[in-house]
């Protein structure tokens, strides 16, 4: 497959009215907020987008995008390379008005002044939103032990129960 570069801003209207299906890369130096929260191991991000109309008459947009990043294990320390892979199904709304008009199972995306979604933006949140939490290692994989605890736990004194006052108002 060639790594065409896609257009960073595109009309959903239009594209949705001619059924454009859109495949190539994004630079991933390009995505300096991702960036921000690992590293880069590819050059690119992988993506595929599709436009169309539903039944409705709404413009959908949906898609996929696939990188590889670096990430640092939250058990070790060490860094260890992680596929982000993302799908997504946007509608377009122009204000926050036809955005309440939009059934609950499309994401809203709004446009901007020329009726425009920035797709390198949208793609970047979403790669956003699938890094992992507390990014680690496979267990089998993790140079660190996975039992290690750190420093000693207090033994629980035995406190009465607050509640046997009532079982002696019964």
């Amino acid at each position: 497959m060639q790594n065409l570069k896609l257009p960073i801003t595109i009309s959903p209207t239009r594209s949705a009215q001619r059924r454009l299906v859109c495949q190539g890369v994004f630079k991933l130096s390009a995505m300096t907020r991702l960036l921000a929260e690992c590293e880069s191991n590819s050059e690119h991000v992988q993506v595929s987008v599709k436009f169309d109309v539903d039944e409705r008459g709404l413009t959908v947009l949906s898609g996929t995008a696939s990188t590889s990043v670096a990430l640092t294990c939250q058990r070790c320390n060490g860094s260890f390379e992680h596929l982000l892979e993302v799908e997504f199904t946007f509608s377009p709304a122009k204000n926050a008005e036809a955005a309440e008009n939009i059934p609950s199972y499309y994401d809203v995306i709004e446009l901007d002044e020329n009726g425009e979604v920035n797709l390198l933006e949208l793609v970047e949140e979403e790669l956003i939103l699938v890094i992992p939490l507390i990014p680690r290692h496979e267990l089998k994989d993790c140079p660190a032990d996975a039992d290690t605890v750190w420093g000693e736990l207090p033994e629980e004194l035995e406190k009465p129960n607050p509640f046997e006052v009532l079982k002696q108002l019964k």
